[in-house]
This record gives structure tokens, sequence and C-alpha cells, in this order.
């Protein structure tokens, strides 16, 4: 089956191409911004070899539908999306940093609180504390965003203080990222699932804050199942889960965390398909809609004209 891995279109008016972990972002005439979500996957900072069918078509048409789903918290950079892998929208001016919102205790946080750490980004973390354990509120932990290798944690005054966002913007920020995740855990709760964590992006535009990027999706989120949480949470046991974790812990398991010298293991067909079929299924599951898949063959001569479409409408 046809993965997208890169593209390398020249689109009429663009003036760059920024190749990401997941995404391919053309600027067009320094206004609009043309994100194309590849089949790539990332984990530890690292893009794997292989592709992921349908990944693209998932991310990007969850991403819709929450960005659709909470325009009445804040603006948003999204005007249109000519194709399941792509979405056109307002080019902001992005912020340095990433905000990430955490509702419970688990994955990276878990590895440094059972480490012994006992503050994070900032913020002071409750003692006995157990892994997937429920936050008594969720807590933001910010980290940089770097334009090469790894995101570093950064508390909410060391960021006002190296002037990377005013300390006016991030209250803005901050009062966004909470009303953004209590209302992704509404809508998560009501399809059975637990939004545990996720990020937000923020940037400007005439003068105001706006949400850019994507949210929601596997690629910047956790969900548990809420059947069976609190069970599994009193045994000990592992949360069965919807997110990117299992391939970060399938890793974990062959010996790779990005690290200097480790090998990425072999990803099988049969491991390319099991993944697919778990972001399938959060789709389903967070927007209580059937996945229809697109025709999987010439991808990118698809994603092409209907971009050119597009372009070509929003410029009359």
């Amino acid at each position: 089956m046809e993965t997208l891995l890169k593209t390398n279109f020249n689109l009429p008016g663009q003036t760059a191409v920024y190749h990401g972990k997941v995404r391919d972002v053309y600027t067009i005439n320094d206004n609009l911004l043309a994100m194309v979500a590849t089949d790539r996957i990332s984990a530890f900072d690292v893009i794997l070899p292989k592709g992921i069918p349908f990944k693209g078509q998932v991310i990007n048409q969850i991403a819709a539908y929450f960005l659709q789903s909470t325009a009445d918290i804040v603006p948003n950079w999204r005007l249109a999306d000519p194709d399941p892998m792509v979405t056109v929208g307002y080019r902001c001016e992005g912020f340095p940093v990433e905000m990430i919102i955490r509702g419970y205790l688990t994955g990276s946080a878990w590895r440094e609180y059972a480490a012994g750490n006992r503050v994070l980004c900032g913020v002071t973390l409750p003692e006995g504390m157990k892994e997937n354990q429920k936050f008594p509120e969720p807590i933001i932990t910010p980290t940089t965003k770097a334009a090469e290798g790894h995101d570093e944690n950064i508390s909410r005054e060391e960021i006002i203080a190296q002037g990377l966002v005013s300390e006016e913007d991030y209250r803005q920020m901050e009062e966004y990222t909470r009303k953004l995740f209590a209302r992704g855990s509404e809508m998560a709760a009501e399809k059975g699932l637990i939004l545990v964590d996720t990020k937000y992006e923020f940037g400007k535009r005439d003068g105001k804050v706006i949400l850019i990027d994507e949210i929601h999706t596997p690629d910047s989120s956790r969900y548990f199942y809420a059947e069976g949480y609190q069970e599994r949470f009193e045994k000990g046991e592992a949360q069965r889960q919807l997110s990117k974790e299992f391939v970060r812990q399938w890793l974990i398991d062959h010996d790779f965390m990005g690290k200097e010298g480790q090998t990425v293991p072999e990803m099988t067909p049969e491991f390319c398909q099991e993944v697919s079929q778990r972001y399938i299924e959060l789709y389903e599951h967070i927007t209580g809609l059937k996945f229809q898949p697109a025709p999987s063959e010439n991808l990118e001569g698809r994603i092409e004209k209907n971009l050119l479409d597009c372009l070509e409408n929003l410029a009359e």
C-alpha cells in the first residue's frame, strides 16, 4: 500500500517550504500555509524509516474536526481542507514554545517522577503519586520548540524571563490551553475516552494570539479508554490507550530511545499495519465517524491537484 513520505511541490506564489517531522509546510505569498500531513511517523524526535498507511489522512481529518469544534474558544489558522491530507490556512508568527498540558501522571512525566524528580517545568508535583494517576488539577509543562533536535523542558518563569513570549501573551496561551483541554476532555468522555495529555502551539496574527498546527490527534495527544481505567490503575496495570505511546514502548523494548549509537528496529509491514489500525481506531472513536480511506494511488499527484485548485479559488 502506497504511503506518502515526502512532497516536493512548486506551488504558485510559494516562498518557502519546511519539511518537519510529520508535515511538509508550504508558505504561499508569505500569507498562507499549505500543510501536508504525510504518512511519516516520529518518536523520540527521530523520523522512523517507514510510513504508516492512512496516518496522514487520519491526523489531518482529526485536526480539522477539533479545530472546527474549538473555534468558539480560540481563533485558529485553518481556512480550508482541500484534500484528506492537507489543511490550508493563515500564516502566523509562531511562538518558540509548545504548551503541554497533562491531566495524568504518565509517559515522560512519569519517567521523571519515577527517577525521583518532583519539580517538572517549574511545577511541584505531589508526593506519593502512582503511574497513570490523575492530577488534582491539570498541569502545564511547556517545552521549547527546537528547530532541530530535542525540545527541552522549560518553566513559565524562564519563558517570560528569556523573552520567548511576553507575560501578557503567555497568560493568554495558558488560558486558551486550559479551555482547549477542558473541551477536548469533554468530547473524549462522550466517546468513552480520557484525554490524558496533549500539546498546543500558538502564534500571532494581526496582534492576536492564534491557535496553529493541529490539536487532539494521536501525534500530539494521549488517550486512555475510560472503561477499565480505575480497575487497571488500582492493580498497577498498563492502561489500554490510543496514542503513539505504544510505538515509543515498542521502540524502548527494542533498545531504541533516539540516543546516539542506537539503531531503529525493523518496521515490518505487519507492524506498520497494526499502527495504521490504531490510528484509524482513534479517528472513529474520537469523532464517532466511520473512517473513509481515500485512494492511496498517486498520492502526491492527487494532493498537488487539489492544492492548486484550492489556491486558485482563494486567490479569486
